[in-house]
Formats: C-alpha cells, structure tokens, sequence
C-alpha cells in the first residue's frame, strides 16, 4: 500500500510515469559496506564518553569540579531569556540522571542525551521551557505517551516513555534513546533521495504506526521527517562502483518510531484550529474545514514523496500558494470543498 502511495505521487508530481536511474546501490560491488554511527549535537568536550562502551557515574566524573559529588545537584542559575534550562555537561539532572550531552533543541526546549543510574541505560530526556504554554503541552504530551506505551506492550510503534517529573519548574520527559530523525539522516547526506526499498519498508511502518494512534482515537497532527526517528544510529556508507570511493550513507536499519506528541489530539476534541507543519499540511485545514484522521495520511503522503525525491514537496509558507501547488501536483480540488472554504483563512497571505 505504501509502495502504491509513493510511486503514485511521485507520477503526479513528473505528469509522467516515473523511471528511476540506475543508481550504486543496484550494482554488485566488490568492496564491503562501511559502518558508521550518527551522533547528535555535542556540546562540551565529551568525545570520550561517547566513545565508552558501558557508560556510567565514573566515565564523567573528571567533568566535574574537584569537591563535587557525583549525585550533587548543579548550582542554580537562572533560564536563559527564552524560558530554557541552563545546563553543564557532567552535571546531574535530579539525583537520578547525569548529562552526557545535547542531542538537539526545539521551540518546545531541549533533548539531552543522559545516564540513568537506577536502569544504567542511557536515555533521552526532553527538558520543556519554563513557558506556561508549553509545559500544559508537555503535560497532553505525557498523558498520550502513557496511553501509547499502555497499548503497545512490545514498543514497536512510538517512542516509549520511561518516566517524568519536574525539576527546578521546567516538565522532564524521559524516554528511549533512538537515532537521528530522517531529517537530521537526510540533511548529514546531502538531502539524496532514499532507495525505493528503504521508502517502502519506512513507508509501511508508518502507516502501521498511524493506523496504531487512530484505533486509539488518537491523531498525532504534526507528522514529518524531524518526528519520525530511526531507531538505530549506525549507517552503513556503500562503495561507488565508479571510483571505489564510499560516498553513499544509508542506514542500517529501516526500524522507525513515531515522537513528539504535544500536538495530539483525541477525535471527540475541538477540531476547527490549525494543525500540521505548513509543508505537511492537508488541504482540508488551510480551507478550514477542520480535520481528522485523514490530516495525518495527507502528511504520510508528503513525507513519502520527501524520501522520494529528496525535497520538500509543497515548499511555500503562503495559502494560496500552497492550494495552487496542490492544484498542480494533484488536479482541482473538489468542487465541494472549495465550496465550503473559510476563505478569511484561506486567502491569508502568510500564516506561517
């Protein structure tokens, strides 16, 4: 089904049946595919803790000042003008976490990568900005993770959460360490397309997962590549048969989980706001017909198209913009929809 889906729109976006290159990863090679790990954003110097195969309280304690102890708590210092947390690495968060280092940072706040003394794993941490707005998401946010892990004993589908609390006024969120997201994959690798086996096997994954959160009457609303994450890091680099040079990433492994669910939304709630990433973004929602579940399928659609082609299929910040590339890519849109349209919304110039 998500073959069909992919090739599909890949037709609609050409006008013309779509024939793929003959590309390196079709052709035999003599040499063996190199493997490589992905790391996410560092901050400090902390090459060698990455580098550890059994992490632990000792790796970083050379981190730390002379006279601290290993479950003391940081100094307290003031958030920074935004509302985020103010960390050092080596430093604890609560007694129980200790801070490897900055995976990455969103308008939410930030994910740290720390050591959990009491599982000794290490895991992922979102630490929300101290903004009102953003810690009632973060609390919608933990609700559904529960839900989630609740219904999904074996974790297959979405990032599983292993707990969360308040530290120093800012909402904590631990859950599994996973790898990059397809973006972070995609940009690290020039942005080239995905090889058509990989987008199927992704493809498939993620249409089980969203089909996982509607039978719970859950709709995630914010689907795209920065929320869909690989489950491993490591990536293997393929030889190019030309020059025998390993210019070509892939990962290793196709495994996916869904993140970030402060946007969610049960299907009994309100649905008349704006929703999705303007690129993701059904048409149904800038018509302000409001939205459910197809809103995510829409946006299951773009991403496929994404790993297709390598670029953003709908790239405009603009509503009308944005319904005449649809129009393009996919024919007019139904006369029963225009029809209905809010054109106050839809005529906006720039929403976003």
């Amino acid at each position: 089904m998500a073959t069909k889906y992919a090739a599909a729109a890949a037709d609609l976006v050409t006008g013309r049946p779509r024939k793929r290159a003959r590309l390196g990863w079709d052709v035999a090679s003599a040499a063996e595919a190199q493997i490589g790990t992905f790391c996410g954003q560092e901050v400090g110097d902390v090459a060698s803790l990455l580098l550890s195969a059994n992490p632990s309280d000792h790796t970083c304690s050379s981190l730390l000042p002379k006279g601290v102890a290993r479950n003391a708590s940081p100094p307290w210092r003031e958030d920074d003008k935004d509302g985020h947390y103010v960390f050092a690495v080596g430093e604890n968060l609560a007694s129980r976490y200790k801070i490897y280092r900055k995976m990455g940072e969103g308008t939410f706040g930030q994910v740290l990568e720390c050591w959990d003394r009491e599982s000794k794993e290490m895991v992922a941490i979102k630490i929300v900005r101290s903004v009102k707005k953003y810690s009632d998401a973060a609390m919608i946010e933990i609700d559904v993770l529960q839900k989630l892990a609740k219904n999904d004993a074996a974790g297959k589908h979405c990032v599983q959460i292993r707990n969360w609390f308040d530290y120093r006024s800012h909402i904590c969120i631990v859950c599994e360490k996973l790898g990059p997201s397809l973006y972070d994959f995609l940009q690290k690798t020039g942005f080239h397309p995905f090889p058509i086996d990989l987008i199927r096997r992704i493809g498939q994954q993620l249409l089980e997962s969203v089909a996982f959160m509607h039978r719970l009457q859950l709709i995630h609303t914010d689907l795209k590549p920065e929320n869909i994450l690989l489950v491993s890091s490591d990536y293997v680099k393929l030889p190019d048969p030309k020059d025998g040079s390993f210019s070509r990433k892939l990962p290793k492994s196709s495994a996916i989980k869904l993140i970030d669910f402060g946007s969610a939304a049960y299907h009994h709630q309100d649905r008349s706001y704006i929703v999705s990433t303007r690129h993701y973004r059904a048409p149904e929602v800038i018509l302000g017909h409001g939205w459910s579940y197809p809103c995510d399928i829409w946006s299951v659609g773009c991403i496929l198209v994404e790993l297709c082609s390598g670029e953003t299929l709908f790239q405009t910040h603009d509503n009308l913009e944005h319904l005449a590339m649809m129009d393009r890519v996919l024919g007019p849109l139904p006369r029963h929809m225009l029809e209905r349209a809010d054109m106050r919304r839809s005529t906006s110039e720039k929403e976003d």
